[in-house]
């Protein structure tokens, strides 16, 4: 049976390659592309080089390489879901939602609907075999670690995922390019979300949904109008610059309203909780892992180091964290991952922050 291994033209995947080939020997493999911009759009132009790029590596394999064209799919999943969370006042990360939706989930329909087995990609995360369930691990180089943003996928794909890259440096990764020539070895990183390749998310959603930002109020907790905003989806909570007012003190944003477009300012203490609500909680591998009141580790964004809390199970997809000390900005529509408590690596569970 052969493994499908996603190959984005980068030097991560392409790496990815060279060492399943050799740990996977008797295994054939199979390069996939997921080219997911429309058509006619500078993201496409990108897509149509990684193409390229990624079947030039396959070829110094003697691999085979397939290109799937999934820009319907990927704006459903994923872009949708974007533009709908900014607009209803959430920021999201739309990278959680790929990797579940897409990267494990389009690919892994590609694959069982052409009799393959793994799905391999170039993700800095690991895998650990407890109690009978596939955990998702942190990867050995932390401050590569993508742990974060596979929360989502569920056992069945974590069952089928092979992470070549985990116990690995990004140096290690782009040396093995190097000394094997491939022509991604110095091939740049992907910065920011694939489709807001600039960064600008207000430019973004307009694209994609046919609105303007309209100018609003900014008020303080107490409702008092304080001045003007462009629009609540321009901003995010904890935001200070950029808020364009002077109030003769620093400003954060502390909270949005969609339904009165209306921006919440205060102080930087005003953003520090010590309880944080979550919802549509998943749990990746044992399902009784968060059954109860559970200590553990959280990250409440991507770039978050983590802290220790004790999880409150609510509901089956509700809990309420309890945080040691408060944290600041919890934000609404991010994720909180929940690692376990006694080596803070395995991926217990995630859940949205309402």
């Amino acid at each position: 049976m052969a493994n499908i291994i996603a190959m984005s033209g980068g030097v991560d995947s392409s790496v990815s390659l060279l060492l399943s080939k050799e740990k996977l020997k008797n295994e054939p493999l199979i390069g996939v592309t997921l080219a997911l911009a429309a058509e006619n759009t500078p993201e496409h132009a990108a897509d149509l080089s990684n193409i390229s790029d990624a079947a030039a590596v396959c070829a110094s394999q003697g691999i085979e390489h397939r290109a799937v064209f999934a820009h319907a799919e990927f704006k459903q999943a994923v872009i949708d879901y974007f533009t709908g969370e900014y607009m209803a006042g959430r920021t999201p990360n739309p990278c959680v939602v790929c990797n579940r939706d897409i990267k494990f989930g389009l690919l892994g329909d590609y694959a069982k609907e052409n009799g393959a087995g793994r799905i391999i990609t170039g993700h800095y995360a690991r895998l650990a075999e407890i109690g009978g369930y596939t955990y998702i691990k942190k990867a050995a180089d932390i401050s590569k670690d993508q742990s974060y943003m596979l929360a989502y996928l569920s056992q069945n794909q974590l069952r089928r995922a092979y992470f070549p890259l985990g116990e690995l440096t990004k140096a290690e990764v782009r040396a093995i390019a190097e000394d094997n020539n491939l022509v991604s070895a110095r091939k740049k990183d992907s910065q920011d979300i694939c489709f807001v390749p600039d960064g600008d998310y207000v430019a973004a959603i307009t694209k994609a949904t046919g609105k303007e930002p309209i100018s609003g109020n900014y008020i303080d907790q107490s409702g008092k109008i304080l001045g003007s905003h462009r629009g609540y989806w321009c901003y995010t909570v904890g935001q200070r610059k950029g808020l364009g007012i002077s109030l003769g003190k620093h400003a954060f944003v502390l909270s949005k309203d969609a339904s009165t477009n209306t921006v919440v300012l205060g102080d930087e203490a005003d953003l520090f909780k010590t309880q944080v609500n979550i919802s549509s909680l998943n749990l990746p591998s044992d399902p009784h892992a968060l059954d109860g009141d559970v200590r553990c580790i959280v990250k409440l964004r991507y770039a978050h180091r983590g802290s220790e809390c004790v999880l409150h199970r609510t509901s089956e997809t509700t809990a309420t964290l309890e945080f040691d000390e408060p944290q600041r900005a919890p934000t609404p529509g991010q994720f909180a991952v929940i690692y376990d408590a006694d080596t803070g690596e395995h991926v217990l569970g995630a859940g949205v922050i309402e």
